[in-house]
């Protein structure tokens, strides 16, 4: 069993992490889930030799993995934050991957790039935006959306919709990065 191998890179799936109340834009972060984390454990140690425990401390529902290293049994644990469907649930898995994230796995998730996508509008108190793609429908499978976009879109483009987020402008972002004026009436149409 090698240790480091938990370190590898999982193919991550992709969440809407917040929608803009300036711009028609959701930001995506990467993520992976429960199940993944078990696959990792289970490829790298083997089934029979980890396993996870759950304690309550002052209210914080605490996850932790052990791993069988050599004759010891070496524990790793965190606490998880509620999610807004099924808290407990959500709040049980959220420190099981944070404890993952100590033994390494997924560890590279928080050396990823926000990714960008457009949206049928800005967020407001009352309305609920959802991300849609170049002609304007919306995207139900996000994961796949953006591991396309990523392969067809140049770097720039990210960099140019988080910096139209944050108030900058089409010209500003064209002299910064040098666009023609096919891209420049591209990113406007973003």
């Amino acid at each position: 069993m090698n240790l480091q191998d938990l370190k590898k890179p999982i193919q991550s799936k992709w969440r809407v992490q917040s929608f803009s109340k300036n711009k028609a834009v959701a930001a995506c972060v990467p993520y992976i889930d429960s199940r993944d984390v078990q696959n990792r454990l289970d490829e790298v140690c083997g089934p029979e030799n980890w396993q996870s425990d759950y304690k309550e401390v002052k209210g914080n529902v605490y996850a932790g993995i052990g791993i069988l290293v050599g004759e010891l049994w070496v524990w790793k644990w965190d606490c998880g934050t509620e999610s807004k469907v099924e808290k407990e649930k959500g709040e049980a898995s959220d420190s099981f991957k944070r404890s993952a994230v100590k033994w390494g796995i997924g560890r590279d998730l928080y050396e990823s790039e926000l990714q960008f996508a457009r949206a049928n509008d800005k967020k407001t108190d009352t309305n609920n935006p959802y991300v849609i793609d170049d002609t304007g429908k919306r995207v139900y499978d996000l994961t796949d959306f953006i591991n396309k976009k990523m392969s067809e879109y140049p770097v720039w483009w990210n960099q140019a919709l988080e910096y139209m987020q944050n108030g900058g402008t089409v010209d500003q972002i064209k002299l910064k990065y040098e666009l023609t004026e096919k891209q420049a009436e591209e990113l406007k149409n973003a």
